[in-house]
């Protein structure tokens, strides 16, 4: 028992995990309210996709900065920076929400700048737990982290969507929201100033690209790296879910708020069971047979009609994605020299963000042309297809066997 709670006797670490949890319920809570109003709003699933790529602009153009930015500032002061300028940034939205006139383009700037501060959240939030945990400790607190995050975003969207339908608009739960956010600031305000190992090299554009180049280089990581960006943004549904829990599952809020927190639901599942057997021997093929379960799910997704239903394929799409994280994280990390791994993971975020919020646009696009459920339908064969091609086009990922050792 002392094992398993070892990250726990630092008390930086408490504070850490505590802040990191309150910001992410607050994060998924607000993606409910604010893309429900929005739909409220306009009717418009187009208008969703903006949202998706008001968010995939700050991710492409701020994350390698932010990654060289972690590295040469007290990361502790990014974070309570990021964290206040998101807190600033929810009263503002609480603001517009107010407002009889709402003119979308504010929203959509609201939320850009919102994705920088985010941005630079990212990096600083994630490298720092190297700094307030020892090594011996450190797996148990990747463990732990990782738990806090998925169990953030199951009750986030489900809070969030019960407390739109109870208390009927956006602004109210954002009031919500913004206090969850200055709680996560003042966790962070305990966290003793960490500047040891900070970067003093200069800095250049060779630095800056270098994880780039690399990834470029090495088609085994290119193909896994582009493998999901490609696959999530032909099979991402996650913007259209407004339409789908108002107009063709006819469950309001609350069932929006439960259909976002499905897929973290089965990857949850997931996880534990994969942390109780053997690394996939065929790693390459499992990470296939992952996203083309991924786009089945997406297809049926599509053509359901019923909540439950709905939500196991949801649920479906999230433990297939585990997995494909999973194999994927591995064998980038195996193929990758330590050296370089930092600059690799940072040109990871920017395809994770690319295809999540990318996603997202390429989905309200669709839905506006075809309407929601051709598009979403569309999407998982496209994602099918994408797993046909590399298949063909990158046989070193299909030939891929997963090592027995852990990565040093």
């Amino acid at each position: 028992m002392a094992h398993a709670v070892a990250a726990f006797r630092h008390r930086d670490f408490r504070f850490y995990l505590s802040a990191r949890f309150f910001s992410l319920i607050a994060h998924t809570m607000m993606t409910v309210a604010v893309s429900q109003a929005v739909y409220e709003m306009t009717h418009n699933p187009l208008h969703l996709g903006y949202i998706g790529l008001s968010l995939f602009l700050p991710k492409f153009l701020f994350t390698l900065p932010a990654g060289h930015v972690a590295d040469r500032i007290d990361r502790r002061k990014i974070m309570m920076a990021s964290r206040i300028a998101t807190t600033a940034m929810t009263l503002a939205f609480i603001a517009y929400f107010w407002q009889d006139q709402k003119d979308l383009w504010i929203l959509y700037a609201l939320t850009f700048v919102m994705g920088i501060a985010q941005t630079f959240d990212g990096p600083a939030s994630q490298a720092i737990v190297t700094q307030i945990v020892p090594t011996q400790d450190f797996e148990n607190a990747v463990t732990w982290n990782s738990a806090n995050f998925q169990t953030a975003f199951i009750l986030g969207p489900a809070v969030g969507g019960i407390l739109y339908s109870s208390l009927g608009t956006a602004a109210w739960v954002l009031c919500v929201v913004a206090a969850l956010r200055a709680l996560s600031v003042f966790l962070v305000v305990p966290l003793a100033p960490r500047t040891d190992h900070i970067e003093k090299s200069e800095v250049s554009w060779a630095q800056a690209v270098a994880g780039l180049r690399y990834v470029f280089q090495h088609r085994i990581i290119l193909g896994a790296i582009s493998l999901d960006l490609f696959a999530v943004l032909f099979g991402g549904a996650v913007a259209l879910m407004p339409v789908f829990a108002n107009d063709i599952l006819k469950v309001g809020p609350t069932g929006l708020g439960l259909l976002r927190a499905a897929p973290f639901a089965g990857s949850v599942l997931t996880a534990i069971a994969l942390t109780r057997l053997p690394p996939f021997r065929r790693g390459g093929r499992a990470l296939f047979a992952a996203v083309a379960v991924f786009g089945v799910g997406t297809v049926l997704f599509g053509i359901s009609k019923s909540f439950y239903f709905s939500i196991f394929c949801l649920a479906v799409m999230g433990a297939a994605d585990m997995v494909s994280v999973v194999i994927r994280h591995v064998l980038v990390q195996v193929q990758t020299p330590p050296s370089m791994r930092g600059r690799v993971s940072a040109v990871n975020l920017i395809f994770i963000g690319a295809s999540n919020e990318l996603g997202e646009f390429e989905s309200g696009v669709t839905a506006a042309w075809w309407g929601a459920v051709p598009a979403t339908v569309i999407g998982g064969l496209g994602t099918m297809a994408v797993v046909a091609y590399y298949a063909w086009r990158f046989p070193e990922i299909r030939d891929y066997q997963q090592p027995r050792k852990e990565v040093s």
